[in-house]
């Protein structure tokens, strides 16, 4: 009988680890976007790493992509390369405990081999509007299992943004507004729906002269023409530099309400569009640049 009732003992045993063993399991796969262990954390994307510092959770960095340019401090990390260039034996070369990424990161293939090595990867959705940033940084404080003060940064910059995007509510003339990426050749490289510049014109209150296409296209000079923009917006420290002579003497732009004005606006890519902590106070100075007197400042 004893020995009965220890191999009915030993089998229940079993069932109860087995069952316990799925539930874990089960548990784990809900809870993917939470670092076990976040002691050593690679940061890919600019707004992911602002985010860490503006949660006070710099210290489990070991390493940065080549986007995260602020703040200072994080200049002094390991660069592990281009968030949409990277190579999988750089990123965990750094041996990292986990992997904030967000979502964009690449190439596919490295985004691949990367999720499937032994070291936890954390995506991070992204969507260029208000709702967007506040995701963003409710994601990242959950990766850390630092909800509350998630919570709180939350809070804050849903004040800050909503105050920003209200500046332009009364505004009823407004700006069309053309981005360009790049002018590589004469080219003109604009940008389309869906992307981040689209998201901080239109949350600065003005509206996006390029329709019919989503991400960046190279614009034929009727588009640009037909686009009318009444300001140009570009990056400043990003790629070539494009002086205004070499801008307004393009045969497109020329023709446009913005090349008559000969007007541009020039600000940091990082901060322009970044869509993170400082996003409401790109808001705010776009649309001052924009409108000026007309906010009623």
């Amino acid at each position: 009988m004893n020995a009965v009732v220890c191999s009915f003992v030993r089998r229940s045993l079993l069932g109860a680890v087995l069952v316990f063993g799925a539930a874990s399991a089960a548990a784990a796969a809900e809870d993917g976007d939470v670092f076990a262990d976040s002691s050593r954390i690679a940061s890919i994307g600019g707004s992911l790493t602002e985010i860490v510092y503006a949660l006070g959770q710099q210290e489990h960095l070991v390493a940065r992509d080549s986007t995260s340019l602020y703040p200072q401090e994080a200049l002094k990390l390991p660069d592990v390369g281009y968030m949409r260039q990277l190579s999988p034996e750089g990123v965990l070369s750094v041996n990292p405990s986990g992997i904030l990424a967000l979502q964009g990161s690449g190439p596919k293939e490295a985004v691949e081999v990367l999720k499937k090595a032994s070291v936890p990867y954390v995506e991070v959705p992204e969507t260029f509007d208000h709702e967007g940033i506040l995701a963003k940084i409710r994601a990242v404080g959950k990766a850390f299992g630092v909800d509350d003060r998630a919570a709180a940064l939350a809070m804050e910059v849903d004040a800050k943004l909503k105050a920003a995007e209200q500046l332009t509510a009364a505004v009823k003339q407004r700006k069309r507004v053309l981005f360009i990426l790049s002018m590589q050749g004469g080219k003109i490289l604009a940008s389309g729906g869906d992307t981040a510049a689209d998201g901080i014109v239109k949350l600065a209150g003005g509206v996006n002269a390029i329709e019919g296409f989503t991400g960046y296209k190279q614009l034929s000079d009727e588009a640009a023409v037909t686009a009318a923009p009444d300001v140009i917006l570009m990056m400043d420290h990003a790629g070539p530099a494009v002086s205004d002579e070499e801008l307004f003497a393009n045969a497109a732009i020329s023709q446009t309400p913005a090349g008559a004005a000969r007007k541009v606006i020039r600000m940091d890519g990082g901060y322009l569009l970044g869509f993170g902590p400082r996003t409401a106070d790109a808001v705010h100075d776009l649309a001052v640049a924009l409108y000026g007197a007309d906010l009623g400042q």
